[in-house]
């Protein structure tokens, strides 16, 4: 099971990767079901993590600086937890 941290760097490596974005590109990349990545996409525009633009008359989403910072962060975090949870 995936925390809501796991499905936010998901969404965010799946917009960073094809540098624009509809729901439904971010939500196979993310493997959630396209009503859910809306609600997550949504979430993370309002926060600044990534910017909606409409193109063509459909919402596309482009990660922002924040959103590459928050990949950075969550990347290191994974390293130090796993460095816990080695036996000893």
């Amino acid at each position: 099971r995936r925390t809501k941290y796991d499905i936010y760097a998901d969404l965010l490596r799946t917009v960073m990767k094809r540098e624009s974005c509809g729901v439904t590109r971010a939500s196979y990349g993310a493997n959630l079901p396209v009503d859910r990545a809306k609600k997550f996409l949504n979430f993370l525009a309002s926060r600044g993590f990534v910017r909606e633009q409409i193109i063509d008359g459909s919402t596309r989403y482009r990660i922002t600086k924040r959103g590459i910072e928050y990949l950075e962060v969550f990347r290191k975090m994974r390293k130090l937890f796993a460095a816990l949870s080695e036996e000893m």
